[in-house]
């Protein structure tokens, strides 16, 4: 009977101290419309005319995906939406990519993983840049190494030149990364060209999440069950791996990686716990670990931040997180218990 008691008793406590360890969650300002497919990954374009009319775009994962557009509202723009896209997985914003001499632009590009290729368009007028796209690990041998997931952009500070970063959905120890250097020749023509392979694997389970920091010149990924890499962004500085941290905060994956960057170099990298449904704060300049947040999500994949005020309900900037319930969930930055 001893026996049988101890046994009855041992889950009740595992599951109140799960309770008890879960933070107090913290509610969206905004809930976005519904996609059709599943949610991944954010990127958000700042109105340079009117803050007020920012959009944030998001990737709908599968064969007929879509890149959703949504207002601050969170209502769906579907004249600014890209639908028939197969499988896209995250997306990143950069902005003054010039096209030629006279014209300059804010572009998306975004991993499209069933055509093992990169696309990229303007915003936010919409319109492709890349002649169909832009394909990847065309040297790769192994096949189940060449369907891109992850990528982040890389404005060099050095050059303004754009730089594409790209992960895959199964990869080798070494070198699972490629840039590509994104660029447009007199003509106006734009290509892809890969100008180094670079990032250590654990081979735990896999590598998706990618931000870079262009500002301070570093660029972080998920290696989902072991530890947040960082690596320096310019391919002239190298491709030694300059730390590995935070393992030991997370639940089980590691997943989404935005930072929140604030001019004098100081600032955030916030980082999906996913199983846990919470988020890991670390410094952006030391990488120290702040704090941990619980905003409500489920499964959290991708996640992304601005800084600066857009509106009345997002005063102190904007923080999008994906939810796996096939939307977003918009807070302004303030919920998040951080400042400058």
């Amino acid at each position: 009977m001893k026996k049988l008691l101890v046994y009855s008793v041992l889950p009740f406590l595992f599951l109140t101290s799960c309770k008890s360890d879960k933070l107090p969650a913290i509610s969206p300002d905004i809930k976005t419309e519904k996609t059709l497919n599943d949610t991944d990954d954010p990127a958000i374009w700042v109105n340079p005319d009117d803050a007020s009319k920012s959009i944030v775009f998001g990737t709908d994962k599968e064969t007929n995906g879509a890149i959703y557009a949504f207002d601050l509202e969170g209502k769906i723009i579907e004249n600014k939406t890209i639908r028939n896209i197969q499988r896209p997985n995250n997306v990143d914003l950069a902005y003054g990519f010039k096209v030629n001499d006279s014209v300059r632009t804010a572009v998306i590009l975004f991993t499209e993983r069933e055509k093992n290729q990169i696309r990229m368009f303007s915003v936010p007028d919409m319109k492709p840049l890349d002649d169909g796209g832009f394909k990847v690990f065309e040297d790769e041998t192994n096949v189940a190494f060449t369907y891109p997931m992850g990528i982040s952009l890389y404005s060099s500070p050095k050059d303004s030149t754009l730089y594409a970063i790209v992960s895959r959905k199964e990869g080798p120890e070494d070198d699972y990364l490629y840039q590509y250097k994104i660029n447009a020749d007199t003509t106006g023509v734009i290509t892809s060209t890969l100008v180094r392979k670079f990032g250590k694997f654990s081979g735990k389970k896999e590598i998706e999440a990618i931000a870079v920091d262009s500002e301070l010149g570093f660029v972080y990924y998920s290696d989902e069950q072991h530890g947040i890499r960082k690596y320096h962004a310019e391919p002239a500085m190298g491709d030694k791996e300059i730390s590995c941290f935070g393992g030991d905060f997370f639940q089980e994956d590691i997943e989404g990686i935005a930072i929140a960057r604030y001019t004098d170099g100081t600032g955030y990298i916030i980082v999906s716990d996913q199983q846990k449904g919470q988020f890991n704060i670390f410094s952006r300049k030391t990488n120290d670990f702040i704090k941990a947040i619980n905003l409500s999500t489920l499964e959290t994949d991708g996640c992304e931040v601005v800084t600066i005020p857009l509106n009345s309900t997002f005063k102190n900037g904007l923080f999008v997180a994906m939810n796996d319930e096939k939307d977003f969930f918009f807070y302004d930055l303030a919920k998040l218990g951080i400042e400058q």
